[in-house]
């Protein structure tokens, strides 16, 4: 049978020692005990234990002595003081400075069990905690996914918890928020590891081949099947399926993916024979899956099968803190690809930087980044080096408008809808870069596009 547990039993009494041993051992720990400090230190040197029962009053060194010695090395070991009646103050100041409960002597042998039960609850969460940061570290770090926003974190903080299970998993954001990048950090973090990671973006294939692409295909069941090709489902068995803009998936192929999530397993096209799978799904959406739901055009049932898990990506422009990070690990990363030596980025640039809207997000930066190292005029990338949208945003939000007022006063609707006009043709009338220049969000500017008609000059004259 397994062992509950390690533990060090400190005690110069080797009455004490043996009675502690029996219980213990009958309780299915491993026990190892000493009878003082310095023995105890000893053992510590040549192995871990889990827990650590220490008297109090010892000849030589104390128990408390030992408490601080070891928590000065690991502040999270679970120590136990035993004391005397006598001397109850000096365990609860141990208790102050870090021991985890004391018991009096003499040991009552039900107490002595439901404590260390208690102690053991404790120590798996600590153990639990520590898994945990660690993934959250290793995640943290995978590239392009740098981030200090409390966002972000949080983004990590789940995919550390849910990426050791099976369940499936939607990743919901906006593109060029790094979709892809969590669907692989949860494949990487899992049993699933060393497996196949296989992504496929629904949106890139036409309806008529996206069953044969996911599930396969026998010879000869439809024209131009001259072989047998088995789909993704089944390539990547034992590993996970990442299923890029699920949202673009027709009615009918998702009818088809619920089923095969269901009763687990495919049937090729043109197939007689059921596959059983061994898969785990992640998914992924730029779009509000519950509004296509209510168009009709997103099955509820498979909904729900997809979001037992949700992960919602940030766009760039809620995590600003993180522009100024993430500009500095592209830069790196492509000054280096490139063979180019850069100093930095100019205060000026950074600033440009941190206030445009990022309508493509992290993608886009890492764009604007790559082609500014290749622009530098000099050691730093300065704004001149940076493409014109993000220049010209920075101006416009800067220079603010500067004009008298009439004494009839002004159509504002009618000034609005010019400067709308305005920021449309500087951004070449596309309305992802013109919002920024008005200081509106994306959903904003189309309202105002809408409520004013305007439209783009050659559209109208159609």
């Amino acid at each position: 049978m397994k062992s509950k547990g390690s533990i060090l039993i400190v005690d110069d009494e080797k009455g004490q020692r043996e009675i502690l041993n029996l219980i213990l051992k009958k309780e299915n720990y491993d026990v190892v005990d000493v009878p003082g400090v310095r023995e105890a230190l000893v053992q510590l040197e040549k192995r871990e234990f889990d827990l650590i029962m220490t008297d109090l009053k010892m000849q030589g060194q104390s128990g408390l002595d030992l408490l601080e010695k070891v928590l000065a090395e690991d502040p999270q070991q679970c120590i136990i003081m035993m004391t005397a009646h006598g001397t109850v103050d000096s365990a609860v100041e141990a208790m102050r400075k870090g021991a985890f409960d004391y018991l009096e002597k003499p040991l009552e042998r039900d107490n002595l069990v439901l404590t260390l039960l208690r102690a053991f609850e404790r120590i798996g969460l600590v153990r639990e905690n520590r898994v945990l940061q660690k993934r959250i570290e290793s995640i943290a770090t995978i590239p392009n996914m740098q981030g200090e926003h409390p966002k972000m974190k949080e983004v990590f903080r789940i995919v550390a918890k849910i990426a050791p299970s099976n369940s499936t998993v939607l990743i919901v954001g906006e593109s060029g928020t790094g979709k892809e990048l969590i669907a692989r950090a949860i494949h990487d973090g899992s049993p699933r590891r060393n497996k196949p990671f296989i992504a496929i973006n629904c949106a890139a294939i036409p309806d008529t081949l996206i069953e044969s692409e996911l599930f396969g295909h026998e010879k000869g069941s439809f024209t131009g099947a001259n072989a047998r090709e088995i789909g993704i489902f089944e390539a990547a068995d034992g590993g996970t399926v990442f299923l890029d803009e699920i949202g673009e998936m027709n009615v009918a192929m998702q009818a088809k993916l619920l089923r095969a999530i269901q009763e687990k397993e495919i049937r090729r096209v043109g197939g007689k024979v059921n596959i059983g799978l061994d898969v785990r799904l992640v998914s992924a959406t730029n779009k509000e899956l519950e509004h296509e739901i209510k168009k009709g055009l997103f099955r509820e049932d498979l909904f729900y099968r997809l979001n037992v898990i949700r992960v919602n990506l940030p766009p760039l422009r809620e995590r600003g803190s993180d522009i100024k990070t993430l500009a500095e690990f592209f830069l790196e990363k492509y000054s280096k690809a490139a063979g180019i030596t850069l100093d930095g980025i100019s205060k000026q640039a950074l600033k440009l930087l941190m206030n445009y809207s990022w309508p493509g997000n992290v993608r886009q930066l890492e764009s604007v980044i790559e082609r500014s190292i290749l622009m530098a005029e000099s050691n730093y990338i300065g704004p001149d080096d940076l493409p014109t949208e993000i220049t010209a945003s920075g101006s416009l939000a800067a220079g603010g408008i500067n004009f008298d007022l009439p004494a009839d006063g002004i159509d504002f609707e009618a000034l609005e809808k010019d400067l709308i006009i305005k920021a449309m043709e500087r951004a070449e009338w596309v309305i992802g870069k013109a919002a920024p220049l008005l200081g509106m969000s994306y959903k904003t500017l189309q309202y105002r596009l809408d409520k004013f008609a305007i439209e783009r000059p050659e559209k109208r004259s159609r």
